[in-house]
């Protein structure tokens, strides 16, 4: 059976996104706000996920995925950061390996249907771990500390990661590491998490995602099978993942916090609808001043929208999906900063998720591509564009 076929049969088999992810919006926002003030992590909304067939949703078509392209993907990351956002960007971490790992040269057949068979069948989580508390992001240069000693029984892997998303439910880690070589190999090694060796410390205390139990995950010799190390290459490499990669990153990050602005819109315009000051002796939204701020609150989003559908269909380069990563996630911040200067003392009591979703919303300029980077090489490449 040839691709195009089993990539029909798939796709075919998708489930009503309308009828499903409008359900799961609700059930993930209605248990939200206990999830932040714990700092749990939203188990059962991947349960529900599991259920509802999403979980391999990006997966190839000949593994038993559904092989879903980016603007599926995207309206379903969508739906799920509405309700809750540490979720989704636990999920996006998911779409991305099994969008990719077709691309990725290094992964094993029997690994490839091992992972996606897991979340199939089990709803295996994966995510990559890479940031260091002395290198920080990787993004930004410098080998890891993270080491792959290779021995006669596999490899032993050593290291500490932090701000590992989705930690303490993930079941395959895949390890940014350098081998012990005299000219290392850097590249990300599959480690499945119940591995002896391997334990996680709780660190997680954030301002916003506190859901997603980002916590540290310490690696003590840990035994790796010989063909785990995916994708190791030296160091200055080009990256293994296709290029379409870059695009379908910035394009689900971003949509993360757009969607969190669109749920404080939302909030913001039942507030308004439902606000009346006995002074007025009518609702808050029928003073034009409120009406003028909410249609900016929408112009923001609607350009939001129009960006990430235009990036999702492919309509953009790779420096132009950096922006559109950097420009919905500024103008997401806009919208949720603007609803509070409006609602003065309720938009900061933690009673109202008004307060959360601003929190939560300025994670978003954390994520890789950050700002800076990002307007660099926009720039870079404006002056390249004349010979400069």
């Amino acid at each position: 059976m040839n691709a195009p076929v089993r990539r029909f049969e798939a796709q075919a088999r998708l489930p009503d996104l309308d009828a499903i992810l409008l359900e799961l919006t609700k059930a993930f926002a209605a248990t939200a706000g206990q999830h932040d003030r714990e700092a749990s992590f939203p188990a059962d909304n991947f349960r529900q996920l599991h259920e509802a067939g999403l979980l391999a949703l990006t997966a190839p078509a000949r593994l038993g995925g559904l092989e879903a392209d980016l603007p599926t993907a995207l309206k379903v990351i969508s739906a799920v950061a509405r309700g809750e956002p540490a979720t989704a960007l636990v999920l996006v971490m998911q779409y991305l390996f099994h969008a990719s790992v077709e691309g990725r040269s290094g992964w094993p057949e029997h690994l490839k249907q091992r992972v996606i068979g897991e979340a199939i069948e089990h709803g295996a989580l994966i995510n990559a771990l890479r940031v260091e508390p002395d290198l920080g992001t990787p993004a930004r240069g410098g080998l890891p500390a993270t080491i792959a000693r290779r021995t006669p029984e596999g490899w032993r892997l050593s290291g500490r990661k932090i701000y590992s998303t989705g930690s303490t439910n993930l079941t395959w880690f895949v390890v940014w590491a350098r081998s012990d070589d005299p000219e290392p190999l850097v590249g990300g090694w599959l480690v499945r998490a119940d591995t002896p060796g391997i334990s996680i410390e709780e660190t997680w205390d954030h301002l916003g995602l506190r859901a997603s139990a980002s916590h540290d995950v310490v690696f003590e010799d840990v035994l790796v099978p010989l063909d785990h190390a995916l994708d190791p290459q030296p160091v200055g490499a080009p990256p293994p993942y296709p290029a379409s990669f870059a695009t379908w990153s910035a394009v689900l990050t971003s949509a993360i916090y757009d969607a969190v602005a669109r749920a404080a819109r939302d909030w913001l315009v039942e507030f308004l609808a439902n606000r009346k000051p006995a002074n007025l002796g009518a609702a808050l939204s029928t003073l034009p001043r409120f009406q003028e701020a909410v249609g900016e609150i929408d112009g923001l989003l609607l350009s939001n929208r129009v960006l990430l559908d235009t990036a999702a269909r492919g309509e953009v380069d790779g420096v132009e999906a950096s922006l559109v990563k950097h420009l919905v996630t500024e103008n997401a911040i806009s919208a949720v900063e603007r609803a509070l200067k409006l609602t003065g003392n309720p938009g900061l009591t933690r009673a109202n998720p008004l307060e959360r979703h601003h929190r939560d919303v300025l994670c978003g300029r954390v994520h890789t591509p950050q700002a800076d980077v990002v307007l660099t090489s926009a720039g870079r490449a404006a002056f390249a564009g004349l010979g400069a």
